[in-house]
């Protein structure tokens, strides 16, 4: 049906979440492109330290079927949804964009999603899109991402492929 650009994130074991969400996008999708994981600090809430990357699959699936899929893989790594809405997180996937889509529900599924003005959603996904145009902003990610004002901070990468 379409491309989707995908925010992924967890601040618990990180690095071994982050491998089974990719395993399961994998074997769920195929062949996904798939941006280094980078260290950024929690945003929102004292907490540790997060992995943030980027993954673009080719779903077959409309953007709230999607939605509902990453919800469930979320559960299954143990998300808890019952506290706080900003707290850690075993995992944390977010559709940033569907194709050039925007939409504002229904539910919470928003497209773009407002996070992509953060470095944590934003460089990653300028890494492996960086041609791709936001479609509320018309600017290219790669423009973006220079523009912001964290370009140029050095973070921490960490293998999770």
């Amino acid at each position: 049906m379409g491309y989707a650009y995908l925010s992924l994130g967890s601040n618990v074991d990180a690095q071994a979440h982050l491998r089974k969400a990719v395993a399961a996008l994998r074997a769920r999708f195929g062949e996904i492109a798939l941006s280094d994981a980078y260290v950024f600090p929690a945003v929102g809430f004292e907490g540790g330290d997060f992995l943030n990357a980027a993954a673009v699959v080719d779903s077959d699936l409309d953007p709230f079927a999607l939605n509902d899929w990453l919800h469930a893989l979320e559960d299954a790594h143990g998300r808890d949804r019952s506290g706080p809405r900003y707290g850690d997180r075993t995992l944390d996937i977010d559709i940033v964009f569907y194709d050039d889509l925007v939409l504002d529900g229904p539910g919470h599924l928003q497209l773009p999603r407002d996070e992509l003005r953060h470095a944590f959603v934003l460089q990653p996904l300028a890494e492996i899109a960086p041609d791709f145009i936001d479609p509320r902003s018309g600017q290219p990610l790669q423009v973006l991402w220079r523009a912001h004002r964290e370009h140029g901070v050095a973070r921490e990468r960490v293998a999770i492929d």
